[in-house]
């Protein structure tokens, strides 16, 4: 008899083994009123998902409608279930998954960024250094003092990552992240 093997805790974890987890970053329009978000949110985590990132933020005012953008892994089954719960929801007027269709346009990724304040102290050669690779990175300096910098830095997500740790030595402080904000691809929208 062979060892069976551990299940996980989510139900979803039934798929195929040659079904290899990846990112996705998911976008869900959705009525901008109060209690959305939890619902939204509690469909990862009632299965047992993490959400690497999200971010939210009204759309149209006019029409009350915010977008949700969600980054998970999972296999891509995991994610057309989650895809689906979501549809179901009441105040959910669609739901894209962008890397799916990233994939088929033929593009590596959807289009994303994401905002970073990062607070760095120090002084004399550190202080030269920090300002320095900020230059190199387009890293904004948005507040200073005699012992410190704070910069707002925009960019892909492995930028945002590569800036905090060639600061990490320089004397970081603090590091506050929006969390991804992505789209299509290409002129058609939403």
């Amino acid at each position: 008899m062979s060892p069976k093997k551990q299940q996980a805790g989510s139900a979803y974890f039934i798929a195929r083994e040659t079904e290899v987890p990846r990112t996705h970053v998911l976008s869900v329009l959705v009525n901008n009123e109060p209690g959305v978000l939890a619902r939204v949110i509690g469909l990862f985590s009632g299965r047992g998902y993490n959400i690497e990132s999200l971010t939210v933020s009204e759309t149209s005012h006019e029409k009350h409608l915010s977008r949700i953008t969600i980054v998970s892994s999972g296999t891509a089954h995991v994610l057309e279930q989650i895809k689906k719960l979501l549809e179901r929801a009441v105040p959910v007027h669609r739901v894209v998954d962008l890397t799916l269709v990233a994939d088929e346009k033929g593009y590596d990724k959807p289009l994303e960024r994401e905002l970073a304040l990062v607070k760095v102290a120090g002084r004399g050669e550190n202080r030269v250094e920090a300002m320095r690779l900020a230059d190199a990175f387009r890293a904004q300096v948005i507040d200073a003092s005699i012992d410190h910098f704070t910069f707002e830095i925009t960019g892909r997500i492995s930028k945002i990552e590569q800036f905090i740790a060639i600061m990490e030595p320089l004397g970081l402080v603090e590091v506050c992240r929006t969390g991804v904000a992505a789209m299509n691809r290409g002129a058609e929208g939403m």
